[in-house]
């Protein structure tokens, strides 16, 4: 007899050997990718409860809510998972500021450089010092 497949949403995903789960956080308005983060169970429910990015950060060792130093809340409109379970796309909304800015650099998106001839060129202008951000 086959096995029932589980009824709890969050054991569905294929969590890799660390409990985490690479998370795409991409803007439900324009369609662009900010960021790449990784979320652990915790994380991931908390974000779909709280309709509020949450990650774990693997330096710290501890979730994250984004926005908890920057101000750069993100909030989550959908959350989709990928064909094989092993990727999370978040739509959001990325709040704090006009732009919206949701890498630490001050950049709208963490995918700012572009390869050009052999080199990583930063294509995407800072639209806020970090030291400013970051006090």
């Amino acid at each position: 007899m086959p096995a029932e497949p589980s009824q709890n949403w969050l054991d569905q995903v294929r969590w890799d050997a660390q409990g985490l789960v690479p998370a795409i956080a991409q803007e439900a308005g324009s369609g662009d990718v900010l960021m790449l983060a990784w979320m652990n169970r915790e994380a991931l429910e908390k974000t779909a409860t709280l309709g509020r990015a949450v990650y774990f950060s693997r330096s710290r060792g501890k979730l994250w809510f984004k926005g908890e130093e920057s101000g750069h809340v993100q909030t989550v409109h959908e959350i989709r998972l990928d064909c094989d379970a092993d990727v999370v796309l978040l739509r959001v909304t990325q709040q704090g500021h006009e732009p919206a800015i949701a890498c630490h650099t001050g950049r709208h998106s963490c995918f700012f450089s572009v390869l050009q001839d052999g080199q990583w060129r930063a294509r995407d202008p800072v639209l806020k010092d970090p030291a400013s951000i970051y006090n």
